[in-house]
């Protein structure tokens, strides 16, 4: 398996939820955000889409559009309209928990049509910490840019349009299509983006240091040491630790700790009655006390803190469709 295939396999997708959108202008729409990376395409009439402190980005018939992270963002059929906003939408038309059942709605004036399909993917922590973190807000990806990516519209579209029938199995073919949309998505914008590179993304350039990233990414429970790691990538202890530095921005040791804080993570929100003690020995600390204090350090909350932060984020957001307007 080559490096970033290597990195990228950590990109799981949990669950997903479909949407369907017909929109006619004038309409606008805003989202304050959501506890996933939502991918959307459009046909018919172009709109405009703006993620907050960003420049408004113009949205062509079968574009794809990726917010990794669920950022707020404002999506219009021309600038400066008075926006409607998800929630109250949502409250009007959702069937039941929003996290539960597809969504549909039609919205806007008597104008030209835009017909959205969109996913909603609810992504593991390890990805999350580790990949969507290197992202900027929003991803745009032209039809034109990617043949492939122009040959699975139809099949997306299709997809969601089958998910509003509730068909058995609907929320695994969503959450999987996702996956193979999101893994091309970052392949390709991994591949191409190499100026101003940061983390691991720029370790990739790097032969040797890719090889010891992926070594890490592959077992990260190994007790790794900067010589076991150097000797893997076939370069002296120094040189190792002078050129991982550079690359990544952290020492090698500090990037397998943060990699594992990241696997903790995802067992916190995956694997809810797991005793802590047992993810600080897989994490490499031989003390939960030690764990958690450092776990916080990198958090900015406690183990059991974070895992109810995580599971409040996602029910507050199934439980948009019952709030009244």
């Amino acid at each position: 398996m080559d490096s970033l295939s290597e990195v990228l396999a950590s990109c799981r997708i949990q669950d997903a939820v479909t949407a369907k959108f017909l929109l006619r202008g004038p309409w606008a729409l805003s989202s304050s955000g959501v506890p996933g990376a939502m991918i959307r395409i459009a046909q018919g009439k172009p709109y405009w889409l703006e993620v907050q402190g960003a420049t408004p980005c113009w949205v062509e018939p079968g574009d794809w559009v990726l917010l990794p992270t669920g950022a707020a963002h404002t999506m219009a059929s021309a600038p400066g309209l008075p926006a409607t906003s998800f929630t109250e939408m949502i409250a009007r038309h959702a069937k039941g928990l929003l996290d539960a059942f597809p969504l549909y709605f039609q919205h806007g004036g008597a104008g030209a049509l835009t017909h959205m399909h969109s996913s909603l993917l609810w992504v593991n922590a390890q990805a999350r910490h580790n990949v969507l973190a290197l992202l900027p807000p929003l991803l745009h990806v032209p039809a034109k840019q990617s043949r492939l990516l122009a040959s699975w519209q139809p099949g997306f579209a299709a997809l969601v349009e089958h998910s509003m029938l509730l068909p058995p199995g609907w929320r695994l073919e969503a959450a999987r299509m996702g996956e193979l949309i999101l893994a091309h998505l970052l392949s390709q914008f991994f591949s191409a983006e190499t100026a101003g590179a940061q983390g691991w993304w720029r370790g990739m350039a790097d032969l040797q240091v890719a090889k010891a990233l992926a070594l890490m990414h592959r077992a990260p429970r190994q007790a790794w040491t900067v010589q076991s790691l150097a000797s893997a990538a076939g370069m002296s202890r120094s040189r190792f630790a002078e050129r991982f530095k550079e690359l990544v921005g952290i020492a090698p040791i500090a990037y397998l700790a943060h990699y594992r804080m990241a696997q903790a993570a995802e067992q916190l929100e995956t694997e809810l009655h797991l005793p802590l003690a047992v993810i600080a020995e897989q994490a490499g600390y031989e003390s939960e006390r030690v764990f958690a204090r450092a776990f916080k350090r990198w958090t900015g909350c406690a183990p059991r803190a974070y895992q109810q932060q995580v599971l409040e984020k996602k029910r507050v957001f199934a439980r948009q469709s019952q709030t009244p307007v």
